[in-house]
């Protein structure tokens, strides 16, 4: 997933890093692997934190994107490091990164939600950041908030941090995800 993620940064990042004098030519391509880097560190721990509503509510277009907690921990944190790492100036580290992670975000989601990309899939990106291997249908749990269904989040996390089959927090999902 990463390298795919690196290459949908370097395809966004044209104007906003590669082309922007604030940001040191030499810099560019690391600037890029940071970038996709950031976004796969911040989405595995907002898995691991049980923060799901807010990771799925990308995908499901529940929440738009710069409202987003973790897309807000993923630009203040792309900012710091550009300007820590690359000399970029803070203000303009903010800026730079406020466009840029809603921009790729952006696109990981169009792609994922588009059937006929298989680029991205949603279970497959799920389980690189550490909630795939349960028998959830993580398209299906999208579709539902799409579609504004009800969605128990809490036994979603449950389920992947611990919850079994049967019994806990996870088990209340198994009629959800068809589960056997």
């Amino acid at each position: 997933m990463l390298q795919q993620l690196i290459q949908l940064v370097q395809e966004n990042a044209q104007d906003l890093i590669v082309k922007n004098p604030n940001v040191p030519d030499q810099f560019n391509d690391a600037a890029i692997s940071e970038a996709g880097n950031i976004i796969q560190n911040q989405l595995a721990q907002a898995v691991k934190k049980g923060q799901l509503q807010d990771v799925l509510g990308m995908f499901g277009n529940q929440q738009g994107l710069r409202n987003n907690p973790v897309v807000s921990a993923i630009i203040t944190q792309f900012a710091a490091s550009l300007a820590s790492k690359f000399g970029v100036n803070s203000s303009q580290a903010q800026q730079i990164a406020g466009q840029l992670i809603p921009q790729i975000l952006g696109a990981l989601v169009s792609k994922t939600n588009n059937p006929a990309d298989n680029s991205f899939n949603i279970n497959d990106i799920m389980s690189q950041l550490g909630a795939g291997g349960k028998g959830i249908d993580f398209g299906s749990v999208v579709t539902q908030m799409q579609q504004g269904g009800k969605v128990d989040f809490g036994s979603l996390a449950g389920q992947i941090l611990g919850g079994g089959k049967s019994g806990g927090l996870g088990g209340l999902l198994g009629s959800l995800f068809k589960r056997k």
